[in-house]
């Protein structure tokens, strides 16, 4: 069963960075476009950027526009999510996963449409 593994969180302190890793071993990610999605305690799961690895495409949600950035490694089979400028209420569970409609992120996206999730990784952001 194919499922993603995320790496990379920890804590840090507010404007700190950290950078996610999700491997999927046996996925072929140039097959799927490849969403990051965070979910807080007691909030929903939320998608956070989406990267087209046949393209390199990327979408963004507003409250981490400018300060996070996708980025894709075919050859390795796994997506980063570079993480600046963090702040405290992007303390979250991060997840990724493959979305099984599209290989591109196009205009908008619906959680239902991915697959794959993984464990996640813990962030946390300490003022």
């Amino acid at each position: 069963e194919v499922q993603f593994v995320e790496s990379g969180g920890g804590l840090v302190q507010a404007g700190g960075s950290l950078r996610l890793s999700c491997a999927a071993p046996g996925l072929t990610f140039r097959d799927y476009a490849i969403g990051w999605f965070r979910q807080a305690p007691g909030k929903e799961r939320q998608e956070v950027s989406c990267i087209s690895s046949i393209d390199g495409s990327t979408y963004y949600a507003d409250f981490v526009e400018g300060r996070f950035t996708a980025s894709s490694d075919n050859a390795k089979n796994t997506v980063y999510l570079q993480m600046n400028s963090l702040r405290p209420e992007d303390t979250a569970v991060y997840y990724c996963a493959a979305n099984l409609m599209r290989r591109h992120c196009g205009a908008s996206r619906m959680v239902h449409e991915y697959a794959y999730w993984g464990q996640g990784t813990q962030v946390t952001v300490s003022s």
